[in-house]
This record gives C-alpha cells, structure tokens and sequence, in this order.
C-alpha cells in the first residue's frame, strides 16, 4: 500500500488518515508548525486551509518534488463568503502546480466533508473521491488509497477539472454554511 504524508492535523487530515489507515496505508501526520520534520510519503496531502498553501509552499516546496501532491483546498473568499479568490480560467491546484512543477499534482477530496469521509456515506451512497490531475499514474495510486478504505474513487479528467471542482466545492460548503444540507452531507454519484 501507500505511505501518505498529510500536512495538517483538521478534521480533513484527519478523516483522510483514518480512510488511508483503513485501507491498509500508512500514514504521518503533520501540523503546519511541525517545520523541522520532512514529508516521507510518496503521496502528500495538503489538508490545510486555502490561506495557509503559500506557507506550505515555502517551507516544504523542495520535499515535494518527485512526490504525489494532492490539494483539497477550496479557495473561498473568506470576506465576502460569494466567490473563488482563484482566477476564473485557475484554479488553486493550477497554481500548486505552477509551484512545484517537479510534483505530480491531484485535486481531490474537496468535495467531500470530513463526516463523509469518516462515515463513508452521503445518504444512502458510498461516499465518492472526485480526482483530477495530469498524471494518470498518480490518480491511479490515490484511487488505490481510496478504494482500499472503502470510499469510491472517480477519475474527472485533467487539472483542468480542478476549476469545476472548487466551484462544486464552493456550492457545497455554502449550502452547508446556510443549513440547507448538514455538514455531513453533501452530493452523491450514482453510475
């Protein structure tokens, strides 16, 4: 299996490392402030929120390279609460891997809650993996981790899907911030 590095210890890194542990992978978790201890996995989860990716990015940029890079960040405008901060033709993946053009980067798990995660259901659904990324061997081992927890993994295309995956997550979020669906619920697939 996987060894999966997870930067940020919030209920996202959390429930990540619980779904990769379930399925088999081993996992180190970091906090943002755990500077002097690298990144080992070959797949490195940025669980942490949109604001603090350039931090990351500073510190760690040069252990990323040649590794697996999955960004779960939804770039909302924390002011306003109505829109992306990204460019609308970018998305924050595309600028993570503008960054670190060494890595492999994926956008995935932003369209998921932490409470899907762990619960492993929306509703009556397995809970579903929205990935995207250019490297089809990356999406694959991510899929792998995924699949192997018990969750169900779908390949959306290249990063340029990344874009409609943070607006997905976007809507998502602000129907949760509105009560019109809980924080443990969310958008289902059915195939």
């Amino acid at each position: 299996m996987a060894h999966l590095t997870i930067i940020g210890t919030g209920a996202m890194g959390q429930a990540i490392a619980d779904l990769a542990r379930k399925g088999g992978s081993t996992v180190e978790l970091l906090g943002t402030d755990d500077h002097g201890i690298r990144p080992v996995g070959d797949i490195v989860v940025l669980a942490v929120p949109y604001a603090a990716v350039d931090d990351v990015l500073a510190r760690r940029g040069a252990d990323l390279d040649g590794r697996i890079v999955v960004d779960i960040t939804n770039p909302l405008d924390i002011e306003t609460f109505d829109g992306l901060v990204v460019p609308p033709d970018s998305s924050s993946a595309a600028q993570i891997a503008a960054r670190l053009p060494g890595a492999r980067v994926l956008k995935a798990f932003n369209t998921t809650f932490a409470g899907t995660l762990a619960g492993g259901g929306v509703g009556p659904l397995t809970t579903t993996v929205l990935i995207a990324g250019d490297d089809g061997d990356a999406k694959t081992a991510l899929a792998g981790v995924v699949t192997a927890g018990g969750l169900r993994a779908v390949d959306v295309g290249s990063l340029k899907r990344a874009r409609e995956l943070e607006a997905l997550g976007f809507l998502q979020i602000s129907l949760a911030a509105t009560e019109k669906i809980s924080w443990t619920g969310g958008f289902g697939l059915v195939s």
